[in-house]
């Protein structure tokens, strides 16, 4: 078997977080390339594409989209296209709201519209706001603020200046992300591997390691795996069981979880958490997921 890991061009030196996962696919006897995804390259020479760090695919969307269509058929891409269309806009949170899942109350912002932020923060009574985009990544025009004159004012402006061209969404802003973080389970071919709690640095809301956030060991609630299997559940009777996922959660002050993203392009898996069983796991997932799939 003989696959691609789909990455990018400026891909940081410290990202080192697959390795584990890479020896154990040697161990298993899987051949594997490491190619960045726009590269010229013939795709068909391979039985599988699998996604990982395409992580500059949110600033080249049509591009990636594009590359996306035609890759898929030229070999089998994992998570297969259907999925990775679904969960390239947010939008599907919307979807999982309409399905019964728990997210945080959202106002959705569609782009070429006007809103009024003052009139929708207090329709729901909210003491503070967050915004962010629906095509985005990274904590990538993200923005706090209070229900208050400057707050209002502030946000006001961030929705007139992105509403135009992108999509976003509002939602109250859970102050418990500064202390407790976003927790995050980890998912192969369905099964429940391992888990992670991302704490950002003091008076910060950003869990990503590039703005200095800390990540632990962490082992998912009841409460979060009931959500996070009904998730892949809606993902799996839409669309196809994916191969991998990562379900991330948000906390209210009294501890109730919302699903907060469902991660299923080109997640971080944090196997540094997971260790070597998580790495088998996936391989052995991935070998058998391509020879059930093919």
């Amino acid at each position: 078997m003989n696959i691609a890991i789909a990455s990018c061009f400026d891909l940081p030196d410290w990202e080192k977080d697959d390795t584990p996962f890479f020896n154990e696919l040697e161990a298993a006897g899987i051949q594997y390339q490491i190619v960045p995804w726009d590269s010229d390259i013939d795709w068909s020479q391979f039985d599988a594409c699998l996604l990982r760090t395409t992580w500059d695919y949110q600033e080249r969307i049509d591009e990636f989209m594009a590359w996306v269509n035609r890759v898929s058929t030229q070999t089998q891409l994992l998570n297969p296209k259907s999925i990775i269309e679904w969960n390239s806009h947010k939008r599907y949170l919307h979807h999982l709201e309409l399905a019964g899942i728990t997210i945080a109350p959202s106002e959705w912002l569609m782009k070429g519209k006007r809103y009024d932020i003052q009139k929708l923060m207090q329709q729901h009574g909210w003491e503070k706001g967050f915004l962010k985009p629906l095509v985005g990544a990274n904590a990538r025009e993200c923005l706090p603020f209070d229900n208050n004159s400057a707050g209002i004012l502030e946000a006001q402006k961030h929705v007139d200046r992105l509403t135009p061209t992108e999509d976003l969404v509002l939602q109250p802003y859970l102050a418990n992300v500064e202390s407790f973080g976003e927790t995050s389970g980890v998912f192969f071919a369905g099964q429940y591997s391992h888990g992670t709690r991302k704490v950002p640095v003091e008076g910060d809301f950003r869990v990503q390691d590039d703005y200095g956030a800390s990540d632990f060991v962490y082992h998912l609630s009841d409460q979060e795996l009931e959500l996070a299997h009904k998730a892949i559940a809606f993902v799996t009777e839409t669309m196809t069981l994916p191969l991998y996922a990562r379900i991330d959660f948000l906390h209210h002050k009294d501890g109730t979880a919302f699903v907060n993203e469902v991660e299923l392009i080109e997640p971080s898996l944090f196997f540094r958490h997971g260790g070597k069983d998580s790495c088998v796991l996936f391989a052995q997932s991935l070998a058998k997921y391509i020879k059930d799939t093919h």
